[in-house]
């Protein structure tokens, strides 16, 4: 059985975005390593201990992981998008505005020929997402 998983980078908010992501898209975070104590901790900034070397959070049955990088590592996410199905408008609304909260709106949520309500959205943590919402 073959499974996808996306990997996301971060420039040291990973356990803030796992607990944010958790929150607003009902989620569970899963197990963090933090570069502190590990064989990794030299390959990090002497103040780095507690940011995440490897974590996960699961949302909707999908695991998402993700880490940490080291900021001479670390680049802009770019080239894709997470994607959010519902079929609840108040629901997309308010996932819609909580990722857009301290991000950046690239589409306003509004009604399209294909759905209820569609709209992209940047978050704090620049991760791109897209909200789709079933009529």
């Amino acid at each position: 059985m073959l499974k996808m998983s996306p990997y996301l980078s971060f420039k040291g908010t990973c356990e803030a975005a796992f607990t944010f992501y958790a929150q607003t898209l009902g989620g569970k975070v899963g197990e963090l390593f933090r570069y502190g104590g590990s064989l990794m901790e030299g390959e990090a900034p002497a103040d780095w201990a507690d940011k995440i070397m490897h974590g996960s959070v699961t949302v909707g049955g999908v695991l998402l992981m993700g880490a940490d990088v080291t900021p001479e590592r670390y680049e802009e996410s770019k080239g894709f998008t997470l994607s959010l199905h519902m079929n609840d408008t108040a629901e997309a609304e308010r996932i819609f505005n909580a990722l857009a909260g301290d991000g950046r709106i690239v589409l306003p949520l509004e009604k399209t020929f294909w759905a209820a309500k569609f709209g992209m959205v940047v978050d704090r943590f620049g991760t791109p997402w897209t909200i789709n919402c079933d009529a």
